[in-house]
């Protein structure tokens, strides 16, 4: 009897959730400062005072941060960033074809229904479990030390701790959850162009401090009659940038991960 090539055997649960996870996280690590520089541009705007650094453009935005507060300043928040990411990623894209199997059972080929189904879910639960590292993410990466202003965070965990003492568990599960779903969707059938505006707002409202905007909707419409329509595709450049490279960095080293992990277990088969 033939065995079964690598091609064969499916990688485990615990494969895939652990390859998406680490290759999530290489990804973000080589991204991160289009991410730190889009939330800079899409938060630029609130602050009126004449002093305020403007920021111009994806490369001007990366230089004036790098020498107005420090190369480090790029990567501000990116412990954060990895934790959303083994939290989010690894669930989002590990448990997807496990459950896209539930919702297609006794049915040879996945259904469009189920695909939409799976993802839903395990976005949704990626998002809820990930949601306070998306927000100590977005206000460490906003906050500046320039112009005598005392920043609001120390640190990462700082940052959970405060907002968790100030603002109850509910600051760290700031309601963007419509935002991610919206925007999930919306990339998923159209582009960039049409998901700028939610991520703006979302960026915009996880960032305020309690009292600003008393909803997302009341955020979107302080930006558009302060900012005008514009104010809505703030840092799309970097986001289209990272979004096309974190998707294909992350994509090429969990298939690599995979298939490493998945060798190395049918070569301590073999050995047993």
């Amino acid at each position: 009897m033939v065995g079964l090539t690598a091609s064969d055997v499916p990688p485990t649960m615990a494969v895939k959730i652990f390859s998406a996870g680490v290759a999530a996280c290489v990804a973000d690590v080589i991204t991160f400062p289009l991410d730190t520089a889009k939330v800079r541009l899409q938060i630029q705007g609130e602050c009126r005072t004449s002093s305020a650094i403007k920021y111009k453009g994806v490369l001007g935005t990366i230089t004036t941060l790098a020498k107005t507060e420090g190369p480090l300043k790029l990567y501000s928040g990116l412990p954060a960033g990895l934790q959303r990411q083994i939290s989010f990623a690894s669930l989002r894209i590990g448990l997807y074809d496990t459950v896209q199997e539930f919702f297609s059972t006794g049915k040879e080929t996945a259904s469009l229904g189920s695909k939409i189904s799976a993802g839903l879910t395990t976005g949704g639960v990626a998002v809820f479990i990930g949601q306070p590292t998306e927000v100590v993410k977005v206000r460490l990466q906003a906050q500046s030390h320039l112009h005598g202003l005392k920043p609001r965070y120390t640190g990462t965990y700082n940052a959970y701790r405060i907002i968790a003492t100030t603002e109850g568990l509910r600051g760290l599960w700031k309601d963007d959850l419509p935002c991610h779903f919206v925007s999930a969707l919306i990339a998923g059938f159209c582009t960039t162009v049409l998901s700028s505006p939610v991520d703006v707002v979302k960026t915009r409202f996880v960032n305020s401090p309690p009292g600003q905007y008393t909803s997302v909707p009341n955020c979107a419409m302080t930006m558009l009659t302060r900012e005008g329509p514009l104010a809505f595709f703030k840092g799309f450049v970097p986001s289209f940038l990272r979004l096309g490279s974190w998707n294909v960095i992350m994509f090429v080293c969990f298939e690599q991960l995979k298939r490493e992990l998945m060798k190395s277990g049918r070569t301590m088969d073999c050995a047993t």
